[in-house]
């Protein structure tokens, strides 16, 4: 994510040419009298510590899914896509050939730092990975399946299994993300499997519907029951109906290479 920064002196539109920002910058604006005690001073302008960061007194980034941009030579970026270096911007390298978990980044959430999980051909957020390995044949070479881990490459991800055919992953058409039956090729007619992001020492991003991210959704506005939180790919058609969620990003952990997270998901 990439987005122009607010400076000190004169108001700019918040405009990101990677993925879709919707800010209410005017809002600071409209804070009413009681609200002003709240805000900080960055240089000639006032904002809602909440809302932007200050950067060398003079730049506003805002805070979005929990995490404040940072700023490069007049952007202001995600640590989870891009780095900065001798003030030049660019992407982050991919993250290819080894695997990793992803763990969910929001520090105003309750599930800030946990898994995403793989259980009942879905993936969600701070619940139970659910594996199985046909011990009678595998042996002592079956995984301890209790994690859930990732490959990621050309813009897809595949779950990191053992099962032959493996199990790819794949933004249903509900924008869940989702992933194959082992020893099945279905995928359901309107699903997304590619245009995804996995940068090395930052996130794995979703990059579909012109890149409006991911949102955690609590148990009780995602519809499944139990205490998992839902992982939903966020776009301009779904967005309104996502009002009860929160973005978020997803945090790459690289695992050893030759680690096996399960030899199948269930």
């Amino acid at each position: 994510m990439v987005v122009e920064p607010r400076s000190s002196s004169e108001s700019h539109s918040l405009i990101s040419p990677m993925m879709k920002l919707t800010l209410l910058g005017a809002a600071l604006l409209a804070l009413g009298d009681s609200a002003v005690n709240a805000l900080n001073s960055c240089g000639q302008s006032q904002y809602d510590p909440a809302q932007y960061v200050c950067w060398s007194d003079q730049f506003l980034c805002p805070i979005t899914a929990g995490e404040p941009l940072s700023f490069c030579n007049g952007a202001c970026y995600s640590k989870f896509m891009y780095k900065c270096e001798n003030n030049v911007l660019s992407l982050l390298p991919a993250h290819t050939g080894t695997p990793f978990t992803l763990t969910v980044s929001n520090p105003t959430l309750p599930i800030d730092g946990k898994p995403v999980t793989a259980s009942g051909l879905h993936l969600s957020l701070a619940g139970n990975t659910s594996t199985y390995c046909p011990v009678e044949v595998v042996g002592a070479a079956c995984p301890p399946g209790n994690i859930t881990a990732f490959f990621a490459g050309n813009g897809g991800l595949s779950m990191d299994t053992m099962v032959p055919g493996g199990q790819q992953a794949y933004l249903g058409p509900d924008w869940n993300l989702r992933y194959t039956q082992a020893h099945s090729a279905y995928i359901p007619a309107g699903s997304l499997t590619q245009g995804f992001g996995a940068y090395e020492g930052g996130g794995f991003v979703n990059l579909n519907g012109n890149g409006w991210g991911w949102v955690a959704c609590p148990p009780q506005a995602s519809g499944g029951g139990g205490t998992a939180w839902n992982l939903v790919g966020r776009n301009e058609t779904n967005a309104a109906s996502l009002t009860a969620c929160t973005p978020v990003n997803l945090k790459i952990n690289p695992l050893p290479s030759g680690t096996v997270g399960a030899w199948q998901y269930t």
